[in-house]
């Protein structure tokens, strides 16, 4: 396995090992550890077993206690006489040290010894201590409580317990090869071909994960519009911490799949990564949810709720911090900042868009796959960020769709885009608008085709003149994503006159679209904003009027219908 970084807090450490073995040679080298080393080596997982020379003394060598910072996960096999060794206690002291610091993940095996002989040191772990206590360490108190205190907490993790004629060896040890292959290979995700901005948006969420925890279940929403990286931010989050925790899990698209599936799959998926329940069936939410709590309460997990949209996904999947273990991280990613806070998760972090210098080299790699760019591409190239507007979803599929394209097809293609939205960003787009409410849907397409940009008092007057609701309406907008409330850079206070109603121009072009699909006719459109189309109906209706206008005057008249009118009647409209 390549080396790699460990968390924000052990990051001056580099994972060399993948296991560190500890045992007591004299009980379990050529039997058991040796067995478990092959099997463990078989699977493709590095571990260090030490060799007799660097068992120097009865102290712990350098080069031992750096194969332990450098090792991600620690076996420690607790044998009949793993006690009586002072080396095999100091070596168990540094694991719980890297356990507590730097996230070390430790199973505790207990190899034909009850547990509870470790943990309160009877049996041969009590003999071996009060030969301690008898030798040279009768005067060394403190070191004497470092160890005691460093079995306890050890047996306190979650192990696994081998009884001499209980089952096969290989079988145990075929057991423990798995645990520790789920918790190094936890089917890390793919993040995206071409990461840009993706460095400093981690170390923000860093920041603000590492202020709140303490031990404690922390609650983290993400997020912000459709296409602006809020999964990808999730994923990358979720390769980097998941080896840290018992058990993970990234639930994807929970919106889509709750739909298609309900949200009883979503449950059964839950205890099936987290607690390993294999083919189990809930048969409904409300059944599912104290089975969950039950099963995750004393569980350190981290677990990715991708794409909510609802609130009672969140109800059936996380509903409170107390259906997990202490130091379990819950991460919610949505459209929907409100729904975020209707729960309670008092962590948020909104996802914006890329700057520009982020926003040229994710375009660039996707138009040009690192090649050299032509000189002649420059001023097109801009044209595209323009439109793009720092969205990593337009950048992506706008740049692919240039790839290989002539500076003419280049022209053309952005000028569509200009005007008509790309389908691929607009399907992703609209599912924010699809769920909106009919004044709020209203609200969306005039702030689409009118309003963007202009001053928050002026669009709630403007509304209410129309006959909506624009204070909820703008409210739901703003939580939904859809749009920004900034301050304008010239004013110091911060009132509704000083505000300015920001809408990206990704998604005003979808808004657009939407009216644009009423039909193909401007005079039957319910908003016009191309000068073009409003003068067209503007002729037509001036047109019509007067049609219907000579029509009214000639059957008050009397004229019928395919009756010629006299020159008197003539003279009279006239």
């Amino acid at each position: 396995m390549a080396q790699q970084s460990s968390s924000s807090s052990s990051s001056k450490y580099k994972y060399t090992y993948d296991v560190f073995l500890s045992f007591r040679g004299e009980d379990t080298r050529f039997g058991f550890t040796g067995n478990l080393y092959s099997a463990l080596s078989q699977r493709g997982i590095f571990t260090f077993i030490d060799d007799n020379d660097l068992r120097k003394g009865k102290e712990i060598t350098p080069s031992l206690r750096k194969a332990i910072q450098e090792s991600r996960n620690s076996i420690v096999i607790f044998s009949k006489n793993y006690a009586a060794s002072t080396f095999c206690l100091n070596e168990l002291v540094e694991i719980l040290e890297c356990h507590a610091n730097h996230n070390m993940w430790i199973l505790p095996v207990f190899y034909d010894i009850d547990p509870s002989h470790v943990r309160h040191q009877k049996g041969s772990y009590g003999e071996a201590f009060a030969m301690h206590e008898r030798g040279r360490f009768k005067h060394d108190f403190e070191k004497l409580q470092k160890w005691k205190m460093a079995l306890r907490r050890a047996a306190d993790l979650s192990g696994l317990h081998f009884k001499n004629r209980g089952e096969y060896e290989f079988e145990f040890i075929k057991r423990i090869t798995e645990e520790v292959s789920s918790k190094l290979h936890p089917h890390l995700l793919h993040i995206a071909d071409y990461p840009v901005g993706l460095q400093a948006r981690m170390q923000q969420i860093q920041q603000l994960m590492d202020a709140s925890f303490d031990n404690k279940v922390t609650m983290l929403g993400i997020h912000g519009m459709g296409g602006i990286g809020k999964s990808t931010l999730a994923r990358a989050i979720y390769n980097l911490k998941a080896h840290q925790f018992e058990a993970a899990s990234f639930i994807a698209n929970v919106r889509e799949n709750s739909t298609k599936h309900g949200l009883v799959h979503i449950q059964e998926t839950i205890l099936s990564e987290l607690v390993c329940e294999r083919n189990i069936k809930l048969g409904d939410v409300y059944r599912g949810i104290p089975i969950l709590q039950q099963r995750l309460c004393r569980k350190r997990v981290l677990l990715v709720l991708d794409d909510i949209d609802k609130k009672e996904q969140l109800q059936a999947t996380s509903g409170g911090l107390d259906w997990f273990g202490r130091g379990s991280i819950i991460i919610v990613t949505t459209r929907e900042k409100h729904l975020l806070k209707c729960h309670g998760v008092e962590n948020l972090y909104e996802v914006n868009e890329l700057n520009d210098i982020q926003s040229l080299e994710l375009f660039r790699w996707n138009a040009f796959k690192n090649k050299k760019v032509d000189p002649n591409y420059m001023e097109l190239i801009k044209r595209a960020l323009y439109y793009a507007n720092g969205l990593p979803l337009a950048l992506e599929i706008i740049g692919s769709n240039m790839f290989d394209k002539t500076l003419d097809e280049w022209d053309s293609a952005i000028e569509a885009y200009e005007r008509f939205p790309n389908r691929d960003v607009q399907k992703i787009l609209r599912v924010s608008y699809d769920s909106l409410d009919t004044n709020e849907r209203e609200i969306f397409l005039d702030i689409a085709c009118f309003f963007s940009g202009r001053n928050l008092r002026y669009v709630r007057e403007m509304l209410m003149a129309r006959g909506f609701h624009p204070k909820i309406g703008i409210r739901v907008l703003k939580d939904k994503s859809l749009i920004k409330i900034v301050k304008r850079s010239d004013r110091l206070l911060d009132t509704i006159y000083d505000q300015i109603v920001i809408m990206h121009d990704v998604i005003r072009s979808m808004g657009k679209q939407i009216v644009y699909e009423q039909s193909k006719w401007p005079h039957k459109r319910n908003r016009l904003w191309f000068y073009d189309d409003i003068v067209s109906v503007l002729k037509m209706n001036t047109v019509g009027y007067a049609r219907r206008s000579r029509k009214n005057t000639m059957e008050s008249k009397g004229v019928r219908k395919n009756e010629k009118p006299t020159n008197d009647s003539y003279k009279r409209e006239r």
